[in-house]
């Protein structure tokens, strides 16, 4: 995969993520690198992550925690998705994928949702995200 490739690729997946960013703290948003947590403050004091995107060497990595914290999320899954999983909360691509791409960004808004139903994100700040994503 060219870095050309990747670099596109990272920019659709930054793209899904994007729209929750005004809600959620932006930690790090560099050209090959964009993470996001919540201002939920765990009891280890550091802040309860979302999510990130990131350029590997072989391929860009979409990483969505409530899927951990959640993982009823992923019950209805396909098999391609579930494909890209590696280990519990991250999926990898080395192409882009409209189907798959529609069903992350499903996926990315049933975990910012989850994390609203358990407290993690204020209500206000779904009213929000659900005016950027729409």
């Amino acid at each position: 995969m060219t870095d050309d490739a990747k670099r596109l690729l990272f920019d659709a997946l930054k793209d899904m993520m994007s729209p929750y960013a005004a809600q959620l703290q932006v930690v790090v948003d560099q050209p090959d690198n964009f993470h996001l947590d919540t201002h939920h403050i765990m009891k280890n004091g550091k802040p309860l992550y979302f999510g990130s995107v990131r350029i590997g060497k072989r391929y860009v990595s979409y990483h969505l925690m409530p899927v951990y914290v959640t993982p009823a999320l992923l019950d209805d899954l396909s098999a391609p998705l579930k494909k890209r999983m590696q280990g519990k909360s991250c999926f990898n691509f080395v192409a882009h994928d409209a189907q798959l791409f529609d069903e992350l960004a499903t996926l990315t808004a049933a975990g910012f949702q989850s994390y609203v139903d358990a407290g993690y994100i204020e209500p206000a700040e779904l009213e929000q995200a659900l005016r950027c994503v729409l």
